[in-house]
Formats: structure tokens, sequence, C-alpha cells
């Protein structure tokens, strides 16, 4: 009887045993979840709008207006001094410095004296601008890319010449609103090299226009792309291209609810959200964002390796800090105590950032970086001014 019993409490075991290791055998092979299709790679090509269609002459007149003060009131200011190829197409700053600036990246600062105010927000990345608006529900049209923090642009070319009419970006106090791209359009026209390159961009004698300015400067943005980043080489069936731990990661960042808002091919479903950021005290004023409901649109995860600080104004310094954010927002706690909790976007509910999972996530985002983007900077610039402006 003894025996029986003691063969019955073995062999149970061995069963026990047994149905562990068959559990554990199933867990390990166990495909990656139906959440990863919220993710994508980034397309190979570019599209372009109909009627700007991408030609080499084009590419080289924008790339020498991108990095000619020219287009700024006071001459001290190209589009590159914020968006340097040398921070990844953006800037160190957590708020940028355009009229009246003097240096590059953290090392810029306000001549003296000084009565210009800080850039409102933090300069976004250039690169992949030109994949703006493209999610897995909506084949992105170039003509409605949503561009900047508040939506209050579409398309490369209509957000192009906006920092050229803003006060503390480009336009400074020599010219109005009204006034100033007529201006620099007359400047342009007395610039024998620009008449060419205009005229060799887009066929006609008088082709420097504000339309064919946005044009260039549009064109040249859509070159500078960076698409065949590890994940993306992932997603395209190479199952090498990222470890176990970065894998690992990419399933934690699923899980915590981050691709609610950061999907498809650019990590951003390109909608305003309200978080209850902090304001920045060096804009010297509360920005309430979006249809003033402190609603910013979540921009992509993309080569985050060179466009620290983060968030609309810059306030959180690192990675580590923004899921630190998001841990502290998805327990209740808001930041800005001017938005209030019924003002929260509902998805937050969604949110399970979990500290010992930081680590992890931030290694899967590290595989978001692709470093093969266009870096090259003009020698000089056809006005004869200091490429890039004061820098």
């Amino acid at each position: 009887m003894l025996v029986r019993q003691l063969f019955s409490l073995v062999a149970a075991f061995m069963l026990f045993v047994w149905s562990c290791a068959k559990s554990t055998e199933k867990k390990s092979s166990k495909p990656l979840p139906d959440d990863i299709n919220v993710l994508a790679a980034l397309p190979l090509t570019v599209t372009a709008p109909a009627n700007n269609p991408i030609t080499d002459e084009k590419v080289m007149l924008g790339k020498l207006l991108f990095f000619d003060p020219i287009l700024s009131g006071n001459k001290d200011v190209a589009c590159a001094s914020c968006h340097h190829p040398n921070f990844g197409f953006a800037e160190s700053l957590e708020i940028s410095i355009g009229v009246n600036g003097k240096g590059l990246g953290e090392k810029r600062e306000f001549r003296i004296p000084n009565d210009i105010p800080f850039v409102k927000r933090n300069s976004q990345t250039i690169i992949n601008t030109a994949f703006n608006g493209l999610t897995n529900e909506v084949q992105s049209s170039p003509d409605a890319a949503p561009m900047f923090w508040d939506l209050r642009a579409k398309s490369l070319e209509n957000q192009s010449l906006e920092p050229i009419k803003t006060f503390e970006e480009m336009r400074g106090h020599l010219y109005t609103q009204a006034e100033v791209l007529d201006k620099i359009l007359d400047r342009i026209k007395k610039n024998s090299e620009y008449q060419q390159l205009f005229k060799a961009a887009f066929g006609t004698e008088n082709a420097i226009t504000k339309e064919n300015l946005a044009k260039a400067m549009a064109t040249y943005e859509r070159t500078i792309v960076a698409n065949n980043s590890r994940f993306d080489q992932y997603m395209r069936g190479d199952n090498t291209a990222l470890s176990q731990n970065e894998i690992d990661g990419m399933m934690l960042f699923l899980k915590s609810g981050c691709s609610k808002c950061h999907n498809g091919p650019m990590f951003s479903d390109f909608k305003t959200h309200t978080l209850g950021v902090e304001d920045n005290e060096k804009v010297g004023f509360s920005d309430d964002g979006f249809q003033k409901k402190y609603a910013f649109r979540t921009p992509t995860l993309r080569n985050l390796r060179f466009t620290a600080p983060y968030m609309h104004n810059g306030k959180l310094k690192t990675l580590q800090n923004v899921l630190e954010f998001y841990e502290d927002l998805s327990g209740g706690q808001i930041k800005n105590p001017k938005v209030k909790p019924r003002q929260l976007d509902p998805l937050i509910e969604h949110l399970k950032v979990n500290f010992k999972d930081i680590s992890a996530i931030i290694e899967f985002l590290g595989t978001l970086n692709d470093d093969k983007f266009d870096r090259s900077i003009p020698t000089k610039v056809p006005s004869g001014l200091k490429v890039g402006g004061n820098i």
C-alpha cells in the first residue's frame, strides 16, 4: 500500500514538472502579440505634391535658402540656426533663440542688449517631416501634412514661410508681418545668383515668388530622410536587427499604452493631446496650445538621440524624465496647475508605465535612431552672408 502511494506521489510530481516545462516552452515560443501591428516601418520612398515634384535643381536651391540668413529681417538668422544638421535638424535648447541670437545649439544665447523673446516652443526636427501625417490608417497626402506643435499649418510648403513671418523667429523689428515676405523677395530678386537658381529650378524668368520660395525649401526638407533604422529593418523582415532585450522593450512599450498615441510608421498619431506638461518659465506666459486646451501634437519618437530636450517646451531633459512624467501622469499627478483632471486626454487611462520597465523601453526607443541622413552644409550661400546665420 505504501509503495503504491509513494509511486503515485512520484508520478504526480513528474507530471507537474513535465507540465511546467511544457508551459515554459510554450511561453518562450509564443509569437509577438498582435499589438505590434500598430507599429510599422517607414516607406522607402518619399511622396511629393503633384504641383511640386522633387528635382535636383529645386533641392539645391532649397538647401541654399535653408542656410542663408537673407530670409531673416536682420539677416542674422537662417532656418539652420535652429534646425542644424549637427543637432539632428533640431536644437539642444529647451526653446529656441531666433532673432538677435548668437552661437549654435546649447551655446546659443541672446546678444546684449536684447528685447526679443524666446521662440514660443521647442524646435522640432526636420528629419522625416516628409512623412508627416502618415499613419497605419491614413495614406499621407503631402498637401495636407500636419505641421507645428499646434497643427496651425498643413504641408511643408505652407510651414516653410511661417518662421519668416514670426517676430521672434526670423522677422525681428525691421518689417511688419504683412510686409516681410515681399521685402525678403525683393532682396532675393536683386541677387543674380538666386535669379539663375530660381530660373533653373522652375523654368521661367520671373520665378522668384512666394510660392516658389516655399516650394524650393519644402523640396529640400523632403530629402532629409532617415528611414532605415534597425527597427525599420526588423519590421521589414530582418529578425536579427533587434536584440532580445530590445524586443522585450518593444513589448513593454506596447503594454505600457505608449502606442495609443505613438503608433504607425512615424510613431505619432498626428493628433493633439492634453497631458498637463509644466509650463516653461522662459516663455513668460502659460502656453495653452491647440484651441486653448493645453493640447499639443504627438511628436515622432524617431531619432530621439538627436532631439533632446523633449515635449513642446523642452521641459523634460532626458527620456528617463519623459517616461517618469508618464508614470506620474498615469498615477494621477498633473504637473501643470492650470490643467484640470477633466481636461486630460482620455487615453491617459490606458497608460501603465512602471518604473521597472523604463530602462527596457528606452533601450527599444534607441532602435528608432538612424544617423544616415544628409548632414552636408554649403560652404557659402548666394547672399555672401554667414552660412547658417550668427552661429
